[in-house]
């Protein structure tokens, strides 16, 4: 990837939309350090090349990843397809995902909130950290091939209590 993989890219709610799904999570998950073909997803996941390849054009379509190279062949044309970013932000009102919203009827949920004080310094080292544990969790997540789970959603929020001017 050309940029920093920690730099997030910004994004509109109708792209952040495309990411609503723990399946195309896995996907961009894959195609963040090697550009693959759906082929080569689909089995990484385990998933049916099929499902993968329409999950794959909605990414694509939605610009959150290129085709960095084709190659032919066997008379069959080959597409590398690699995200663009490792994180991806947006920003406004809207609620992106909507797992996420305070009145959603989960099965099972659990909040944690409090509040701290943090120096700049150590703002950006905890949301380094809470992503490393998010990536940590979507790579076990990709590696399982578990039949009894079940998809869930994380945000994390860093706030600052002081109003915005």
């Amino acid at each position: 990837m050309d940029k920093d993989q920690n730099q997030a890219i910004e994004i509109s709610v109708e792209q952040a939309k495309l990411l609503g799904s723990a399946q195309r999570i896995k996907i961009i998950g894959t195609l963040i350090n090697t550009a693959k073909t759906a082929k080569q997803v689909a089995d990484e996941l385990g998933e049916s090349p099929g499902s993968v390849h329409y999950h794959i054009q909605k990414l694509y379509e939605g610009k959150l990843i290129d085709i960095v190279e084709t190659r032919t062949v066997g008379g069959i044309v080959e597409k590398y397809y690699k995200s663009k970013a490792k994180w991806f932000n947006t920003h406004g009102k809207q609620l992106i995902d909507p797992v996420l919203a305070d009145d959603y009827n989960a099965a099972s949920s659990t909040r944690i909130s409090l509040r701290m004080q943090l120096s700049p310094e150590q703002r950006e080292e905890m949301t380094a950290d809470v992503k490393a544990l998010m990536e940590k969790w979507l790579t076990t997540s990709i590696a399982s091939k578990a039949k009894n789970s079940q998809e869930y959603a994380i945000g994390f929020n860093l706030i600052s209590s002081e109003p915005s001017e």
